[in-house]
């Protein structure tokens, strides 16, 4: 901890003595979970009643040793691989082309849990994340997650489902969707682009976009519905 706590201090230059951090961090009597609730309050009055786009993800960084709780090998996004490390699933907000962090929750994987532990699934984590959003007050135009998300009906399409949320939730390629008789589809080519990693390394990858148009009539006339499913492989898949 101590290494980290010096690369903060370098980070910042707002402290002099890496210790006195380390001592307000570790020894200060402050609640970080008042500290989240005073931070979300005030996201909440900057914000004005808008509604905002809510991303959900996952974020992990590589640890060895035994001195941090939930530490297993587990797969790392940011690394792209299975590695010895902590995994948070994460919410953030995005509005008018500012991504802010809102909440997180440290994922506990089976074989690390504590005593008064139970173990909870990433979906699982993130429906009640938002359960808790929803409770504080924000208000979701649009809420985003990739395939992990957008496959658990149970734990978090249906919380989705429940606040009647709109969202755009990725799904592997082996999963199917019923759709309407009478869809127009349409299909442009793949297209090479790079994948760029946190740690500046880059993949070649190819993306598609397939498109379903679904025409409905109601009393007002006529109401065109666009499905987009964008599709990425890597070389070798």
């Amino acid at each position: 901890m101590w290494k980290q706590i010096a690369t903060i201090t370098i980070a910042f230059n707002r402290c002099d003595n890496e210790q006195s951090l380390h001592h307000f961090l570790t020894k200060s009597p402050w609640s970080a979970k008042e500290l989240r609730k005073r931070r979300l309050e005030i996201i909440l009055n900057i914000l004005q009643g808008r509604s905002i786009i809510l991303i959900i993800d996952e974020t992990g960084d590589k640890k060895k040793g035994k001195s941090t709780d939930y530490v297993k090998g587990q797969y790392i996004g940011n690394i792209g691989k299975i590695e010895s490390g902590i995994v948070a699933v994460t919410a953030y907000g995005y509005l008018e082309g500012i991504t802010f962090p809102l909440i997180f929750e440290v994922f506990k994987p089976k074989g690390t849990l504590k005593e008064l532990d139970s173990y909870k699934t990433k979906p699982e984590i993130a429906g009640e994340m938002i359960e808790e959003l929803q409770a504080f007050g924000f208000k979701f135009e649009l809420v985003l997650a990739d395939s992990l998300y957008g496959e658990s009906d149970v734990n978090f399409v249906s919380v989705l489902h429940k606040f009647k949320l709109n969202y755009l939730l990725a799904i592997r390629s082996n999963q199917g969707v019923w759709l309407p008789q009478g869809q127009n589809v349409r299909r442009n080519k793949w297209r090479k682009f790079k994948r760029i990693f946190s740690d500046n390394r880059t993949e070649t990858r190819y993306i598609r976009e397939i498109i379903f148009g679904i025409i409905v009539n109601n009393s007002s006339g006529k109401l065109l519905l666009i499905l987009k499913l964008y599709l990425i492989i890597q070389p070798g898949m």
